[in-house]
């Protein structure tokens, strides 16, 4: 099983990968994109889980977060927290009444010219209409020290305020002056067990 795979699985704590049903990819193409969108998302899963490399376009400065919103939802209605480390330092971040979720790092141009980062963003009861959607991520890269960058590795958890059901997800470079770059690459998986 690729190494993804098994991290995936870990983090769901499901090591039974014939529980994940493909739903859709989106592939940025050339030229960038500032956001992917998953639509039409349907209610028939336990959770949603999203797979992704990617990087921006910033060839000035190191990482940002990779961020979205839900079901269009622009309101400030999300909770993030984030726990991230270098290897030499590690940070930890918490903000309430946001615009978006958290759930990962994007790379830079200027921290990996030849890279990407990776993660997989978990969205728990996303059909659930008793109780708000809880998002967890878990992502990073490794910058070789390319500009003196470091590589990061870090831990997200976010809350959407809301008990709608997830129809649609909406993922976006934190700095929005930023595209995504050609190759970034995002894969929806459905998961049918608890």
């Amino acid at each position: 099983m690729p190494i993804l795979g098994v991290i995936a699985s870990a983090i769901t704590g499901n090591l039974v990968t014939t529980a994940y049903e493909s739903i859709a990819t989106v592939s940025v193409g050339s030229g960038g994109a500032a956001d992917v969108t998953f639509s039409s998302i349907p209610a028939t899963f336990t959770h949603l889980q999203i797979r992704y490399i990617v990087k921006n376009e910033f060839s000035g400065g190191a990482s940002n977060y990779l961020e979205g919103q839900l079901n269009s939802d622009t309101g400030n209605n999300y909770a993030a927290h984030a726990l991230f480390g270098t290897g030499a330092s590690v940070t930890a971040t918490g903000s309430s009444s946001r615009n978006t979720i958290r759930v990962g790092i994007v790379t830079s141009t200027y921290a990996t010219p030849s890279g990407f980062s990776a993660g997989v963003i978990d969205i728990l009861d996303y059909a659930n209409t008793n109780k708000y959607t809880t998002i967890r991520g878990l992502g990073g890269y490794d910058s070789n020290n390319v500009n003196t960058e470091p590589g990061y590795v870090g831990l997200f958890s976010s809350l959407w305020q809301n008990t709608n059901a997830v129809t649609s997800i909406k993922l976006f470079n934190g700095n929005t002056s930023y595209e995504l770059t050609e190759y970034s690459h995002f894969a929806l998986y459905g998961i049918k067990g608890a």
